[in-house]
Order: C-alpha cells, then structure tokens, then sequence
C-alpha cells in the first residue's frame, strides 16, 4: 500500500512578500516625525483642544509646503486624530506628549531626537569597532561630557523622569513598601521614581543618589510635588562614596550602562549597604530569557553601545544570577509595564 503526503498548494500560500522588510528599514520615517512633532510642541498646542490645520500650522510655524502632510501623517501613525480640518491629540498623545501635565514621558523623546537619533547613525561603526558614538566617540567618558553640560544634562535627567514613569508607577503598587519604612534610588535623575514611592506611601522617606550636579534638577522637582520634607538628595560616585542606608535600594535603567564586572560591583556595594531583610530592585527593559520576543530589550541593548563603553542589557535570569552571587537568598522577575520589568533581591 503506498501512503503519500498531501502538500498545499503553492497557489493557497501567500507569496514572499517586501512589505515587512521596507516599513521596518524606513521606520526612521515615522520616528523621526514623531520626535519632530514633539520638539515643535504639537501635542502641547493641542491640549487646549482641536485646531484647524492653518491654525495649527502658523502657531507652530510650518511652512505651507510641508504642513499638511506633516498633520495627516500624524494622523496616519496614529498620534493625531483629525475630523475634517480640525486636528485634536489621541487619548495617550494628550496624556503623555502635553509638556504641561505631570505625566508626560516625552522628555526621553526629547533626548532621542537631540542625541540619540544622530548617534545611531554611527550603529555600524559601533557593531565594527565595539565603541560608543556619542559624546566620548572623539575620547573621554559620557557622564563626565553630558554632567558637564547644564543644557544637555538638564534633558537627559528630563529624559530619565519620562522612561521611567510607566515602572514607577507600577512599582509603587507591585511591591510591599508597607514593610519598609525608606527607600534609596541609586541614578535618581530628577527623581521621579522617589516622588512616585513617596507619593503612593505616605509613611516612606526617600533619598535620590547621583552625581552632584543633579542636585538643582532634584529639588526643583522634588519641590514641584511639595515632598521636600520627606525626599532629600545625596550626591556621590556609584563606585567611590558609600551609599545611603535605606530598606530598599532601587536601580531603575542604570545597571546596563556599566560592563559585567562594574555590574557585580553595584550588586556587591547594594547588598551592603542593606540591612537584614532589605531589598533590592532592579528595573530596565529586561531581555527575555529566550532571547527571541522583547525587541526593545535588544534595542536597548545596542543603545547601550552607542551610549557607553562597556554597557549592555540583560535577561532575568541574568540579573538573578549576579544578585545571588552577591549574596541575595531570595530573588524573583516581575513584569511591570511593556518592555519593562524589575528583578527584587532579598537580603
């Protein structure tokens, strides 16, 4: 008896097709108009609700040959809605692109159109040579070039309050700060993270640690919230000067930027500055274990060489490994918001 083996038909099977392969080689396209929008503060203008496309355009003053198009992709890449001539923000775009509301994450937008997107044209260099294309790309160090510009770092600390405000928030809810009374953020930036904390548990102090010249960032924001009698500001070196004691440490997109070794040290430095029952929580856009599904991750990951010299991002079980290593007994991974999550050590 002969047994064969049906196969479908060439003609049912949906031919090869380019689509995918050119919308992601030009996705520079949208990103680019997305970040342009935001440095011309269109979502800003809109807050106050929908505006003619004339209008729109001699507020922000576009020239006429560019600025419909420039609106209705907008609308296409779906950051604008528009009913008729009329152009209005989307539910997210008014919530998170208006520079005036408290929950505005485009500052780290802001960044990348001013330093990252520029830098990334040096990606094939970086993956060639192996070293950063920012700032350092002529020599020196990234933080001592980007703290020594008041301009630049003022945007960068922005940048750090927007990319972390989805996680802090959900850490704020995901973790038991019931249990513990303080709360130190190492690379607090503006610190948005404490703020939050602070904000959600009424009985928590909390000290942001970074370099000394974020300190102005620091306590103007922190005032902005009316918790300056609750958060203060600690400046110092992540591997020279001690760090504050508190319950809990956190690291929120800071362990990537240093090489393995300088990783394990942070852990090592962490794990003693706590005390027994402490916590730490480490929080980035964690690669998936498999390696295969966070794109963003793996992004980051190559943003890390075009911003550091040793930097790179890392999976869960990673993070977990290096924490037991330092001493941690209890370690888990807990997904916070899209491609973030934290991994908590428990000393």
């Amino acid at each position: 008896m002969t047994t064969t083996t049906t196969q479908a038909s060439p003609a049912t099977e949906a031919p090869p097709n380019p689509g995918g392969i050119m919308e992601l080689g030009l996705a520079f396209w949208g990103s680019k108009t997305l970040l342009s929008a935001v440095e011309l503060g269109v979502f800003s203008e809109l807050a106050a609700g929908p505006r003619s496309g004339d209008e729109l355009a001699e507020r922000l003053k576009l020239h006429p040959r560019s600025a419909r198009d420039f609106l209705d992709a907008l609308v296409a890449l779906g950051m604008l809605a528009r009913d008729g001539d009329l152009y209005a923000n989307t539910t997210e775009t008014d919530l998170f692109l208006d520079r005036a509301k408290p929950s505005y994450v485009g500052g780290m937008l802001e960044m990348a159109n001013a330093r990252l997107y520029p830098f990334w044209g040096w990606l094939t260099e970086a993956l060639k040579t192996g070293e950063p294309q920012n700032e350092a790309r002529s020599g020196g160090d990234f933080f001592s070039a980007l703290y020594a510009d008041p301009e630049r770092l003022e945007q960068f600390l922005h940048a750090m309050t927007g990319i972390s405000a989805g996680a802090a928030i959900e850490i704020a809810g995901k973790f038991p700060f019931e249990r513990y009374q303080s709360v130190v953020d190492l690379g607090c930036a503006e610190g948005g993270l404490v703020v939050q904390l602070a904000q959600a548990h009424p009985h928590l102090r909390g000290i942001g640690f970074d370099l000394p010249a974020a300190r102005d960032a620091f306590e103007r924001y922190v005032d902005s919230f009316g918790l300056t009698d609750r958060i203060t500001f600690s400046g110092g070196d992540f591997f020279v000067d001690p760090f504050p004691r508190a319950d809990v440490i956190t690291l929120g997109h800071i362990l990537h930027d240093w090489d393995l070794e300088q990783k394990q040290q942070l852990l090592a430095n962490v794990y003693e500055a706590l005390p027994e029952g402490g916590a730490a929580i480490v929080f980035e856009a964690l690669i998936d274990d498999d390696r295969r599904q966070n794109a963003f991750g793996l992004l980051m990951s190559l943003n890390m060489l075009i911003e550091t010299s040793g930097g790179f991002d890392y999976t869960g079980a990673d993070c977990r490994q290096w924490m037991h290593a330092a001493g941690f007994t209890e370690t888990y991974v807990e997904h916070l918001v899209g491609p973030d999550s934290m991994v908590v050590g428990i000393k």
